[in-house]
Protein backbone atom coordinates (compact mmCIF):
# COMPACT_ATOMS: atom_id res chain seq x y z
CA UNK A 1 0.00 0.00 0.00
CA UNK A 2 1.50 3.31 -1.10
CA UNK A 3 0.68 5.17 2.13
CA UNK A 4 2.46 2.58 4.29
CA UNK A 5 5.42 2.31 1.93
CA UNK A 6 5.98 6.07 2.01
CA UNK A 7 8.23 7.47 4.78
CA UNK A 8 6.28 8.11 7.98
CA UNK A 9 7.45 11.50 9.16
CA UNK A 10 6.85 13.90 12.03
CA UNK A 11 4.63 16.94 11.50
CA UNK A 12 6.07 20.06 13.10
CA UNK A 13 4.27 23.25 12.12
CA UNK A 14 3.70 22.88 8.40
CA UNK A 15 6.80 20.75 7.77
CA UNK A 16 6.97 16.97 7.51
CA UNK A 17 10.40 16.08 8.89
CA UNK A 18 12.37 12.88 9.37
CA UNK A 19 12.74 11.76 12.96
CA UNK A 20 16.22 11.17 14.31
CA UNK A 21 15.34 8.99 17.29
CA UNK A 22 14.98 5.28 17.89
CA UNK A 23 13.59 3.06 15.14
CA UNK A 24 10.01 1.82 15.50
CA UNK A 25 9.39 -1.43 13.63
CA UNK A 26 5.72 -1.68 12.71
CA UNK A 27 4.18 -5.14 12.38
CA UNK A 28 0.98 -6.50 10.89
CA UNK A 29 -0.26 -8.54 13.91
CA UNK A 30 -2.54 -10.73 11.79
CA UNK A 31 0.45 -12.12 9.89
CA UNK A 32 3.38 -11.27 12.17
CA UNK A 33 4.90 -9.54 9.16
CA UNK A 34 6.99 -6.39 9.11
CA UNK A 35 5.09 -3.45 7.56
CA UNK A 36 7.52 -0.56 7.80
CA UNK A 37 10.00 1.22 10.05
CA UNK A 38 9.67 4.74 11.46
CA UNK A 39 12.40 6.96 12.84
CA UNK A 40 10.99 8.30 16.10
CA UNK A 41 11.23 11.83 17.38
CA UNK A 42 14.01 13.05 19.63
CA UNK A 43 13.53 15.26 22.67
CA UNK A 44 14.64 18.15 20.44
CA UNK A 45 11.85 17.30 18.01
CA UNK A 46 9.39 17.44 20.90
CA UNK A 47 10.71 20.89 21.82
CA UNK A 48 10.22 22.06 18.24
CA UNK A 49 6.70 20.63 18.09
CA UNK A 50 5.76 22.35 21.34
CA UNK A 51 7.18 25.64 20.05
CA UNK A 52 5.12 25.31 16.85
CA UNK A 53 1.99 24.58 18.88
CA UNK A 54 2.66 27.57 21.14
CA UNK A 55 3.08 29.86 18.14
CA UNK A 56 -0.20 28.67 16.62
CA UNK A 57 -1.96 29.09 19.97
CA UNK A 58 -0.65 32.62 20.41
CA UNK A 59 -1.01 33.97 16.88
CA UNK A 60 -3.44 31.91 14.81
CA UNK A 61 -5.66 29.04 16.00
CA UNK A 62 -5.92 30.33 19.56
CA UNK A 63 -7.13 33.71 18.25
CA UNK A 64 -9.52 32.36 15.63
CA UNK A 65 -13.24 33.04 15.96
CA UNK A 66 -15.43 30.14 16.98
CA UNK A 67 -17.28 30.02 13.66
CA UNK A 68 -13.98 29.74 11.80
CA UNK A 69 -12.79 26.89 14.02
CA UNK A 70 -16.13 25.20 13.44
CA UNK A 71 -15.66 25.43 9.67
CA UNK A 72 -12.31 23.64 9.92
CA UNK A 73 -13.70 20.88 12.15
CA UNK A 74 -16.70 20.34 9.87
CA UNK A 75 -14.38 20.15 6.86
CA UNK A 76 -12.27 17.62 8.76
CA UNK A 77 -15.39 15.50 9.32
CA UNK A 78 -16.09 15.58 5.57
CA UNK A 79 -12.53 14.49 4.80
CA UNK A 80 -12.67 11.62 7.28
CA UNK A 81 -15.80 10.33 5.58
CA UNK A 82 -14.17 10.72 2.18
CA UNK A 83 -11.03 8.81 3.17
CA UNK A 84 -12.60 6.29 5.58
CA UNK A 85 -12.04 3.25 3.35
CA UNK A 86 -8.34 3.96 2.87
CA UNK A 87 -7.80 4.88 6.50
CA UNK A 88 -9.68 1.76 7.57
CA UNK A 89 -7.31 -0.40 5.55
CA UNK A 90 -4.30 1.24 7.20
CA UNK A 91 -5.72 0.71 10.68
CA UNK A 92 -6.62 -2.91 9.91
CA UNK A 93 -3.08 -3.66 8.75
CA UNK A 94 -1.59 -1.67 11.63
CA UNK A 95 -3.41 -3.12 14.62
CA UNK A 96 -5.62 -5.94 13.34
CA UNK A 97 -9.12 -4.49 13.87
CA UNK A 98 -11.28 -6.14 11.16
CA UNK A 99 -11.64 -4.02 8.06
CA UNK A 100 -15.34 -3.14 8.22
CA UNK A 101 -15.07 -2.13 11.87
CA UNK A 102 -11.94 -0.08 11.12
CA UNK A 103 -13.75 1.80 8.37
CA UNK A 104 -16.74 2.40 10.63
CA UNK A 105 -14.56 3.85 13.40
CA UNK A 106 -13.27 6.48 10.98
CA UNK A 107 -16.48 7.13 9.05
CA UNK A 108 -18.83 7.30 12.01
CA UNK A 109 -17.06 7.76 15.36
CA UNK A 110 -14.23 9.91 14.00
CA UNK A 111 -16.34 12.10 11.72
CA UNK A 112 -19.17 12.36 14.26
CA UNK A 113 -16.79 13.58 16.96
CA UNK A 114 -15.49 16.39 14.76
CA UNK A 115 -19.03 17.41 13.79
CA UNK A 116 -20.27 17.29 17.37
CA UNK A 117 -17.45 19.47 18.71
CA UNK A 118 -17.69 21.81 15.72
CA UNK A 119 -21.14 22.64 17.05
CA UNK A 120 -19.66 23.72 20.37
CA UNK A 121 -17.16 26.18 18.88
CA UNK A 122 -19.71 29.03 18.83
CA UNK A 123 -21.26 28.15 22.18
CA UNK A 124 -18.31 28.49 24.54
CA UNK A 125 -19.52 31.27 26.80
CA UNK A 126 -18.99 32.55 30.31
CA UNK A 127 -21.50 34.01 32.73
CA UNK A 128 -22.35 37.34 34.35
CA UNK A 129 -23.74 38.02 37.81
CA UNK A 130 -23.83 40.61 40.56
CA UNK A 131 -22.17 40.07 43.91
CA UNK A 132 -21.39 41.93 47.11
CA UNK A 133 -17.79 41.94 48.32
CA UNK A 134 -16.29 42.75 51.70
CA UNK A 135 -17.69 43.90 55.03
CA UNK A 136 -19.15 47.06 53.50
CA UNK A 137 -20.87 45.03 50.76
CA UNK A 138 -19.34 46.84 47.82
CA UNK A 139 -21.31 46.30 44.62
CA UNK A 140 -19.61 44.29 41.87
CA UNK A 141 -20.55 42.75 38.58
CA UNK A 142 -18.59 39.60 37.72
CA UNK A 143 -17.98 38.30 34.22
CA UNK A 144 -16.51 34.87 33.69
CA UNK A 145 -14.60 33.86 30.57
CA UNK A 146 -13.94 30.34 29.30
CA UNK A 147 -10.49 30.37 27.74
CA UNK A 148 -8.56 27.51 26.10
CA UNK A 149 -6.02 25.89 28.40
CA UNK A 150 -3.24 26.28 25.83
CA UNK A 151 -0.92 23.66 24.35
CA UNK A 152 -2.11 20.07 24.79
CA UNK A 153 0.06 16.98 24.78
CA UNK A 154 -1.99 13.97 23.71
CA UNK A 155 -0.81 10.38 24.06
CA UNK A 156 -3.04 7.79 22.40
CA UNK A 157 -3.26 3.98 22.68
CA UNK A 158 -2.83 1.33 20.01
CA UNK A 159 -6.16 -0.47 20.42
CA UNK A 160 -8.36 2.03 18.50
CA UNK A 161 -6.01 4.73 17.23
CA UNK A 162 -8.32 6.47 14.74
CA UNK A 163 -11.14 6.87 17.28
CA UNK A 164 -8.79 7.87 20.08
CA UNK A 165 -7.01 10.50 17.99
CA UNK A 166 -10.35 12.03 16.98
CA UNK A 167 -11.45 11.98 20.62
CA UNK A 168 -8.37 13.97 21.68
CA UNK A 169 -8.12 16.35 18.74
CA UNK A 170 -11.74 17.41 18.16
CA UNK A 171 -12.59 18.85 21.62
CA UNK A 172 -9.13 20.35 22.12
CA UNK A 173 -9.28 22.22 18.82
CA UNK A 174 -12.91 23.20 19.39
CA UNK A 175 -11.85 24.85 22.66
CA UNK A 176 -9.13 26.82 20.86
CA UNK A 177 -6.19 24.77 22.09
CA UNK A 178 -3.34 23.51 19.93
CA UNK A 179 -1.82 20.05 20.16
CA UNK A 180 1.26 17.86 20.05
CA UNK A 181 0.16 14.25 19.61
CA UNK A 182 2.30 11.18 20.18
CA UNK A 183 1.17 8.17 18.17
CA UNK A 184 1.08 4.69 19.70
CA UNK A 185 4.33 2.92 18.87
CA UNK A 186 2.51 -0.40 18.28
CA UNK A 187 0.05 1.20 15.82
CA UNK A 188 1.39 4.57 14.63
CA UNK A 189 0.43 4.63 10.97
CA UNK A 190 -3.04 6.18 11.08
CA UNK A 191 -1.82 9.31 12.88
CA UNK A 192 -0.19 10.82 9.80
CA UNK A 193 -3.56 10.88 8.04
CA UNK A 194 -4.91 13.23 10.68
CA UNK A 195 -2.04 15.65 10.15
CA UNK A 196 -2.53 15.65 6.38
CA UNK A 197 -6.28 16.08 6.56
CA UNK A 198 -6.24 18.82 9.21
CA UNK A 199 -3.90 20.90 7.06
CA UNK A 200 -6.17 20.26 4.07
CA UNK A 201 -9.18 21.27 6.18
CA UNK A 202 -7.60 24.66 6.84
CA UNK A 203 -6.03 24.33 10.29
CA UNK A 204 -3.12 26.81 10.50
CA UNK A 205 0.37 25.26 10.70
CA UNK A 206 1.21 24.29 14.27
CA UNK A 207 -2.40 23.71 15.28
CA UNK A 208 -1.76 19.96 15.17
CA UNK A 209 1.74 18.52 15.48
CA UNK A 210 2.64 14.83 15.31
CA UNK A 211 5.57 13.04 16.91
CA UNK A 212 6.23 9.30 16.77
CA UNK A 213 8.07 7.62 19.59
CA UNK A 214 8.17 5.35 22.59
CA UNK A 215 6.58 6.19 25.88
CA UNK A 216 9.75 6.01 27.94
CA UNK A 217 11.46 8.84 26.06
CA UNK A 218 9.08 10.83 23.84
CA UNK A 219 6.03 10.27 26.04
CA UNK A 220 8.04 11.06 29.15
CA UNK A 221 9.45 14.23 27.58
CA UNK A 222 5.94 15.43 26.74
CA UNK A 223 4.60 14.64 30.21
CA UNK A 224 7.36 16.67 31.86
CA UNK A 225 7.59 19.44 29.26
CA UNK A 226 7.20 22.93 30.76
CA UNK A 227 5.70 24.24 27.51
CA UNK A 228 2.77 21.82 27.57
CA UNK A 229 -0.19 23.00 29.62
CA UNK A 230 -2.12 19.73 29.76
CA UNK A 231 -1.60 16.04 29.05
CA UNK A 232 -4.51 13.93 27.81
CA UNK A 233 -3.66 10.23 28.02
CA UNK A 234 -5.48 7.00 27.29
CA UNK A 235 -3.74 3.79 28.27
CA UNK A 236 -2.80 1.62 31.20
CA UNK A 237 -3.16 2.60 34.85
CA UNK A 238 0.53 1.86 35.38
CA UNK A 239 1.60 4.39 32.74
CA UNK A 240 -1.03 6.86 33.98
CA UNK A 241 0.70 6.97 37.36
CA UNK A 242 4.03 7.78 35.68
CA UNK A 243 2.43 10.62 33.72
CA UNK A 244 1.01 12.13 36.90
CA UNK A 245 4.46 12.07 38.49
CA UNK A 246 6.10 13.64 35.44
CA UNK A 247 3.42 16.34 35.20
CA UNK A 248 4.26 17.65 38.67
CA UNK A 249 7.09 19.83 37.33
CA UNK A 250 4.82 22.59 36.08
CA UNK A 251 1.64 21.18 37.66
CA UNK A 252 0.09 20.76 34.21
CA UNK A 253 -3.51 19.63 34.00
CA UNK A 254 -3.99 15.90 33.35
CA UNK A 255 -6.87 13.86 31.95
CA UNK A 256 -6.47 10.10 32.23
CA UNK A 257 -8.63 7.35 30.73
CA UNK A 258 -7.10 4.18 32.11
CA UNK A 259 -7.84 0.51 32.69
CA UNK A 260 -11.10 -1.23 33.39
CA UNK A 261 -12.60 -4.45 34.68
CA UNK A 262 -16.18 -3.73 33.75
CA UNK A 263 -19.04 -5.83 35.15
CA UNK A 264 -22.08 -7.10 33.25
CA UNK A 265 -24.84 -7.98 35.75
CA UNK A 266 -27.54 -10.34 34.50
CA UNK A 267 -30.71 -10.94 36.51
CA UNK A 268 -33.16 -13.85 36.02
CA UNK A 269 -35.72 -11.73 34.15
CA UNK A 270 -33.25 -10.47 31.53
CA UNK A 271 -34.19 -10.86 27.87
CA UNK A 272 -31.51 -13.41 27.02
CA UNK A 273 -32.38 -13.54 23.34
CA UNK A 274 -31.34 -9.93 23.11
CA UNK A 275 -28.66 -10.00 25.77
CA UNK A 276 -26.44 -12.90 24.72
CA UNK A 277 -25.05 -11.39 21.47
CA UNK A 278 -24.41 -8.05 23.21
CA UNK A 279 -22.76 -9.67 26.23
CA UNK A 280 -20.43 -11.60 23.94
CA UNK A 281 -19.35 -8.62 21.87
CA UNK A 282 -19.14 -6.38 24.95
CA UNK A 283 -16.29 -8.61 26.10
CA UNK A 284 -14.74 -9.78 22.83
CA UNK A 285 -14.93 -6.63 20.67
CA UNK A 286 -11.45 -5.73 19.40
CA UNK A 287 -10.41 -9.17 20.69
CA UNK A 288 -10.95 -7.96 24.25
CA UNK A 289 -8.45 -5.12 23.77
CA UNK A 290 -10.84 -2.42 24.94
CA UNK A 291 -10.81 -0.51 28.22
CA UNK A 292 -14.60 -0.76 28.66
CA UNK A 293 -14.79 -4.47 27.76
CA UNK A 294 -17.28 -6.40 29.90
CA UNK A 295 -14.85 -8.95 31.26
CA UNK A 296 -16.72 -9.85 34.48
CA UNK A 297 -20.09 -11.53 33.94
CA UNK A 298 -22.11 -11.51 37.17
CA UNK A 299 -24.98 -13.86 36.43
CA UNK A 300 -27.74 -14.92 38.83
CA UNK A 301 -27.56 -18.55 39.95
CA UNK A 302 -31.05 -19.26 38.62
CA UNK A 303 -29.94 -18.68 35.02
CA UNK A 304 -26.18 -19.21 35.27
CA UNK A 305 -26.03 -22.51 33.41
CA UNK A 306 -28.39 -21.33 30.68
CA UNK A 307 -26.45 -18.12 30.11
CA UNK A 308 -23.13 -20.00 29.93
CA UNK A 309 -24.56 -22.54 27.48
CA UNK A 310 -26.02 -19.85 25.25
CA UNK A 311 -22.82 -17.82 25.32
CA UNK A 312 -20.79 -20.85 24.29
CA UNK A 313 -23.04 -21.46 21.29
CA UNK A 314 -22.96 -17.83 20.25
CA UNK A 315 -19.20 -17.45 20.63
CA UNK A 316 -18.71 -20.36 18.23
CA UNK A 317 -20.18 -18.13 15.50
CA UNK A 318 -17.58 -15.37 16.00
CA UNK A 319 -15.12 -15.80 13.16
CA UNK A 320 -11.49 -15.19 14.08
CA UNK A 321 -8.83 -14.31 11.53
CA UNK A 322 -7.04 -11.72 9.42
CA UNK A 323 -9.27 -8.66 9.43
CA UNK A 324 -8.51 -7.95 5.76
CA UNK A 325 -10.42 -11.10 4.83
CA UNK A 326 -14.19 -10.84 4.41
CA UNK A 327 -16.46 -11.94 7.24
CA UNK A 328 -13.95 -11.70 10.08
CA UNK A 329 -15.45 -10.50 13.37
CA UNK A 330 -12.44 -10.83 15.68
CA UNK A 331 -8.85 -10.08 14.72
CA UNK A 332 -5.50 -10.76 16.38
CA UNK A 333 -3.97 -9.49 19.57
CA UNK A 334 -1.59 -6.63 18.95
CA UNK A 335 1.69 -8.50 19.52
CA UNK A 336 3.35 -11.76 20.47
CA UNK A 337 3.99 -10.28 23.90
CA UNK A 338 0.30 -9.52 24.42
CA UNK A 339 -0.60 -13.02 23.26
CA UNK A 340 1.70 -14.55 25.86
CA UNK A 341 0.25 -12.25 28.52
CA UNK A 342 -3.29 -13.37 27.76
CA UNK A 343 -2.35 -17.05 27.68
CA UNK A 344 -0.53 -16.55 30.98
CA UNK A 345 -3.64 -15.12 32.64
CA UNK A 346 -5.69 -18.08 31.44
CA UNK A 347 -3.22 -20.48 33.02
CA UNK A 348 -3.33 -18.48 36.26
CA UNK A 349 -7.13 -18.69 36.22
CA UNK A 350 -7.06 -22.45 35.95
CA UNK A 351 -4.37 -22.73 38.61
CA UNK A 352 -6.62 -20.70 40.95
CA UNK A 353 -9.57 -23.02 40.35
CA UNK A 354 -11.53 -21.45 37.49
CA UNK A 355 -12.94 -23.80 34.85
CA UNK A 356 -12.41 -23.21 31.14
CA UNK A 357 -15.84 -23.48 29.53
CA UNK A 358 -14.77 -22.43 26.04
CA UNK A 359 -11.69 -21.31 24.11
CA UNK A 360 -8.34 -21.09 25.80
CA UNK A 361 -6.49 -21.90 22.60
CA UNK A 362 -4.45 -20.15 19.97
CA UNK A 363 -5.38 -20.22 16.30
CA UNK A 364 -3.17 -22.11 13.90
CA UNK A 365 -1.87 -19.04 12.15
CA UNK A 366 1.25 -16.95 11.90
CA UNK A 367 -0.58 -14.08 13.56
CA UNK A 368 -1.19 -13.37 17.24
CA UNK A 369 -4.60 -15.02 17.56
CA UNK A 370 -6.34 -16.38 20.65
CA UNK A 371 -9.87 -17.78 20.59
CA UNK A 372 -12.53 -15.95 22.61
CA UNK A 373 -12.52 -17.69 25.97
CA UNK A 374 -15.02 -18.13 28.81
CA UNK A 375 -14.25 -19.18 32.38
CA UNK A 376 -16.78 -20.34 34.97
CA UNK A 377 -16.39 -21.05 38.67
CA UNK A 378 -14.68 -17.70 39.07
CA UNK A 379 -14.64 -15.91 42.42
CA UNK A 380 -14.11 -12.19 42.80
CA UNK A 381 -10.78 -12.66 44.55
CA UNK A 382 -9.16 -14.46 41.62
CA UNK A 383 -6.66 -12.50 39.58
CA UNK A 384 -8.73 -13.01 36.44
CA UNK A 385 -11.53 -11.10 38.20
CA UNK A 386 -9.32 -8.35 39.60
CA UNK A 387 -6.70 -7.57 36.96
CA UNK A 388 -7.08 -6.24 33.44
CA UNK A 389 -6.18 -9.02 31.00
CA UNK A 390 -6.76 -6.95 27.85
CA UNK A 391 -7.65 -9.98 25.79
CA UNK A 392 -10.70 -12.08 24.80
CA UNK A 393 -11.32 -13.55 28.24
CA UNK A 394 -14.65 -13.45 30.10
CA UNK A 395 -14.99 -14.50 33.76
CA UNK A 396 -18.46 -15.72 34.82
CA UNK A 397 -19.24 -15.15 38.50
CA UNK A 398 -22.40 -16.67 39.98
CA UNK A 399 -24.45 -14.67 42.49
CA UNK A 400 -27.66 -14.95 44.49
CA UNK A 401 -27.74 -11.93 46.81
CA UNK A 402 -27.84 -8.46 45.25
CA UNK A 403 -26.03 -6.65 48.07
CA UNK A 404 -23.20 -9.19 48.17
CA UNK A 405 -22.89 -9.07 44.40
CA UNK A 406 -22.60 -5.27 44.41
CA UNK A 407 -19.84 -5.43 47.01
CA UNK A 408 -17.94 -7.77 44.72
CA UNK A 409 -18.66 -5.63 41.65
CA UNK A 410 -17.00 -2.66 43.37
CA UNK A 411 -14.12 -4.70 44.79
CA UNK A 412 -11.58 -3.96 42.04
CA UNK A 413 -9.38 -0.88 41.73
CA UNK A 414 -11.20 0.00 38.51
CA UNK A 415 -14.45 1.84 37.83
CA UNK A 416 -14.86 2.57 34.14
CA UNK A 417 -17.97 1.01 32.62
CA UNK A 418 -20.62 -1.62 33.30
CA UNK A 419 -24.09 -2.85 32.44
CA UNK A 420 -27.25 -4.14 34.13
CA UNK A 421 -29.60 -6.59 32.42
CA UNK A 422 -33.17 -6.78 33.75
CA UNK A 423 -36.75 -5.88 32.83
CA UNK A 424 -37.38 -4.48 36.32
CA UNK A 425 -36.82 -0.74 35.87
CA UNK A 426 -36.61 -0.02 39.61
CA UNK A 427 -33.96 -2.70 40.09
CA UNK A 428 -32.15 -1.53 36.97
CA UNK A 429 -31.75 2.02 38.28
CA UNK A 430 -31.04 0.90 41.84
CA UNK A 431 -28.20 -1.38 40.74
CA UNK A 432 -26.86 1.03 38.12
CA UNK A 433 -26.58 3.77 40.75
CA UNK A 434 -24.77 1.39 43.10
CA UNK A 435 -22.10 0.39 40.55
CA UNK A 436 -19.12 2.69 41.17
CA UNK A 437 -18.07 3.48 37.62
CA UNK A 438 -18.11 6.42 35.26
CA UNK A 439 -20.68 4.86 32.96
CA UNK A 440 -23.35 2.17 33.34
CA UNK A 441 -25.79 1.04 30.64
CA UNK A 442 -29.12 -0.73 31.18
CA UNK A 443 -29.83 -3.60 28.77
CA UNK A 444 -26.81 -2.60 26.72
CA UNK A 445 -23.08 -2.17 27.39
CA UNK A 446 -20.78 0.83 26.84
CA UNK A 447 -23.31 2.99 25.02
CA UNK A 448 -20.64 5.36 23.66
CA UNK A 449 -21.67 8.42 21.67
CA UNK A 450 -20.15 11.87 21.05
CA UNK A 451 -22.71 13.39 23.44
CA UNK A 452 -22.29 10.94 26.34
CA UNK A 453 -19.56 11.64 28.94
CA UNK A 454 -17.16 8.74 29.42
CA UNK A 455 -14.41 8.22 31.96
CA UNK A 456 -13.38 6.34 35.04
CA UNK A 457 -13.62 6.40 38.81
CA UNK A 458 -10.93 5.24 41.21
CA UNK A 459 -7.88 3.98 39.29
CA UNK A 460 -9.70 4.01 35.95
CA UNK A 461 -8.78 7.63 35.51
CA UNK A 462 -9.30 11.34 36.04
CA UNK A 463 -11.79 13.51 34.21
CA UNK A 464 -14.25 12.77 31.42
CA UNK A 465 -14.12 12.64 27.65
CA UNK A 466 -16.95 12.88 25.10
CA UNK A 467 -19.86 15.27 25.54
CA UNK A 468 -19.76 18.76 27.01
CA UNK A 469 -17.62 17.40 29.85
CA UNK A 470 -14.99 16.44 27.28
CA UNK A 471 -14.88 20.04 26.04
CA UNK A 472 -14.73 21.45 29.58
CA UNK A 473 -11.49 19.57 30.13
CA UNK A 474 -9.76 21.86 27.62
CA UNK A 475 -11.09 25.15 29.04
CA UNK A 476 -10.15 27.31 32.03
CA UNK A 477 -12.35 29.84 33.78
CA UNK A 478 -11.34 33.44 34.46
CA UNK A 479 -13.46 35.75 36.65
CA UNK A 480 -13.32 39.50 35.93
CA UNK A 481 -14.87 41.66 38.67
CA UNK A 482 -15.99 45.27 38.01
CA UNK A 483 -16.82 47.55 40.95
CA UNK A 484 -20.04 49.43 40.24
CA UNK A 485 -20.59 51.62 43.34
Amino acid sequence: MAYIEAPQKLLIGERWVEGAGRIIDVENPARAEHLTSIAAATVGDVDNAVAAARHAYTYSWGKMAGKDRAAVLNKMADLLELHADRMGEVQCLDNGIPLEMSKAVVRYLGADLFRYYAGWCTKITGDAFNTAVGLKKMDFMVNTLRDPIGVIGAIVPWNAPAGMIALKVAPALAAGCTMVLKSAELAPLIAGFFGELLLEAGAPPGTFNLVHGYGDDVGAAMSAHPGIDKISFTGSTEVGRKIVQAACGNLKKVTLELGGKSPMIVFPDADLERAIPVLAMACYVSTGQACMAGTRLFVHADIHDEVVARLKEHVKTLTVGDGMLPGMILGPLISARQKERVLGYMKIAQDEGAELAYGGETVNSAGHFVLPSLFTGVTSTMRIAQEEVFGPVMAAIKFTDEATMLTEVNSTMYGLSGSVWTKDIQRAFRVARAVDSGQVAINHHAAVSPETPFGGNRQSGWGREFGKEGLDGYLKTKAISVRLD
